[in-house]
């Protein structure tokens, strides 16, 4: 019967001790999981395996982690982990607990996809189901947080379809979205 299992597991010393110890370690079992995924990130540009990355690379890497932050959030980011006379590089001791904290509070999440159609649905009046280059280039450099022009030939080599000359925005958010899992 599960309603005597339920009430009889609730009632074991044993169980409450298992169960408690289990529940204060979650916290420690997720720091150590994030400890190993920055890790493995920062690695990846620690070119000369000094512990060091090119203050360049860290909007890379965080977003490498799952974290999408606007450029400001970024920038005050990087101010945390300079140094205070800044090099130009990030210093992986400074990175990690901050990182860990950014984690741990699902700081800079994705916008989810539901949102971002709408917001393409509202640049696109007609509701054609798509924009075209010309029109996605002069709200991504016009409107909003200016995209450089190296983000701008990102976007654009991954969402325009060289044939209609076009993003179709459904399709590109469905390949854009990360994963939560």
């Amino acid at each position: 019967n599960p309603q005597s299992f339920n009430v009889s597991y609730k009632k074991d010393p044993e169980w409450h001790g298992a169960y408690s110890h289990l529940a204060r370690s979650l916290p420690e079992i997720a720091v150590a999981e994030f400890h190993k995924k920055i890790k493995e990130a920062f690695e990846v540009f620690d070119h000369e395996s000094n512990n060091t990355v090119d203050v360049r690379e860290i909007g890379t890497i965080i977003r490498s982690l799952g974290c999408c932050p606007s450029e400001g959030e970024l920038h005050d980011l990087i101010a945390e982990v300079e140094e205070e006379e800044p090099t130009g590089y990030i210093r992986y001791e400074k990175f990690l607990p901050v990182m860990t904290q950014v984690l741990l509070e699902r700081r800079y999440r994705p916008i989810p996809e539901d949102i971002l159609l709408r917001a393409f649905e509202v640049l696109d009046p007609a509701k054609r189901g798509f924009l075209s280059k010309e029109e996605l280039i002069k709200y991504m450099t016009e409107e909003g947080e200016p995209f450089s022009q190296e983000e701008m030939e990102e976007m654009l080599s991954a969402a325009i379809d060289p044939e209609s000359n076009s993003i179709h925005y459904k399709d590109y958010i469905t390949m854009m979205v990360i994963d939560e899992n």
